[in-house]
């Protein structure tokens, strides 16, 4: 039976534009020539969409990880979504095979979960390996492919309204610093979109409040510091930070500068890890539920495997603010 990687290597294109094409994907661009060559391999070779056949034997899925383990513990975020990840196919009887993108090679699997941030090459490449490919934490629906994302519009509005409400009208941010695999080029972190969005719209957006540093909490403390170090008579009230690992980093930065947390200066991390609850003073965040994220990456791509969906789709999930000890 006839693939759609089969129909992609006759017409000369990727896979990945042969199922928007066969899809009628509204938002894919291309010519009537190259989509006449997709329909016409398709024909001369048969394709018909299926569903694929339930089945008695074990599910078998490949989890490809952005982050190395010991990438992981410089920011438990993608270990704990891994870990949800992990129990929830041991729960349901599924097989996992752990792959990195250096060792994915075109191996038997009923699915492919994704998990961190990948360039449109690399996801292309996902997608001839496995058709049935869910991307968590990588926003990919522009490139055609389904995705499992946090709601940054939502967390990010959650933070400046409640640093509003207490009073903050000079708010800086510490963004986080991140690139794919292979990458030279930094990937867009969508919490400093928004937040430079939201409060541009406000008349309150400061460019110089506005620092970036790699997702380490020793990134987080060197570039806190040495703001703190070179603008000593203008700094904001508050900040917010891309990640608890930067939030932390931070955190010891502004009090070895002398400044007090939240009296002085208040602080909000994301993403809620465990150490969050135990720093001095505790740490205001916005908690991700990352373990059940990760669980409901698996419940998503085991719908996917026995349905045939005509469009790609986006899952968003929700976070909550955790108010402690470093706001006021």
């Amino acid at each position: 039976m006839a693939t759609i990687k089969d129909i992609a290597t006759l017409a000369g294109v990727s896979p990945a534009t042969v199922s928007r094409v066969l899809n009628y994907d509204p938002e894919l661009s291309v010519g009537v020539e190259t989509k006449k060559k997709i329909f016409e391999a398709a024909e001369e070779l048969n394709y018909t969409k299926h569903k694929k056949n339930h089945k008695t034997t074990k599910a078998r899925i490949i989890l490809v990880q952005w982050y190395n383990e010991i990438e992981e513990l410089e920011d438990i975020y993608y270990l704990s979504i891994r870990l949800g990840i992990e129990k929830r196919a041991e729960e349901l009887g599924i097989e996992l095979l752990k792959r990195s993108l250096e060792e994915l090679i075109d191996e038997k699997a009923d699915g492919l979960l994704a998990l961190g941030k990948f360039d449109k090459k690399q996801a292309d490449f996902l997608f001839e390996i496995n058709e049935t490919l869910l991307f968590v934490d990588f926003d990919a629906l522009a490139l055609g492919y389904n995705s499992l994302v946090v709601d940054f519009q939502q967390s990010v509005s959650s933070v400046l309204s409640y640093f509003s409400q207490h009073g903050h009208q000079e708010i800086g941010m510490l963004a986080g610093i991140e690139y794919a695999q292979g990458s030279h080029e930094p990937l867009e972190d969508k919490r400093l979109t928004v937040f430079k969005e939201t409060l541009a719209q406000k008349g309150q957006l400061y460019e110089k409040y506005i620092l970036q540093a790699l997702f380490t909490v020793n990134s987080g403390y060197e570039v806190m510091k040495n703001f703190l170090t070179e603008h000593s008579t203008d700094v904001p009230s508050a900040f917010f930070a891309s990640s608890d690992a930067l939030a932390i980093g931070a955190l010891k930065a502004i009090q070895e500068v002398g400044y007090q947390v939240p009296e002085d200066i208040s602080i909000i991390g994301f993403n809620d890890i465990s150490v969050a609850k135990y720093v001095s003073p505790a740490l205001t965040t916005v908690k991700i539920h990352t373990e059940w994220m990760g669980g409901v990456a698996v419940e998503t791509l085991v719908s996917l495997i026995d349905e045939q969906a005509p469009v790609a789709r986006k899952i968003t999930i929700a976070t909550e603010l955790i108010e402690r000890a470093s706001t006021k």
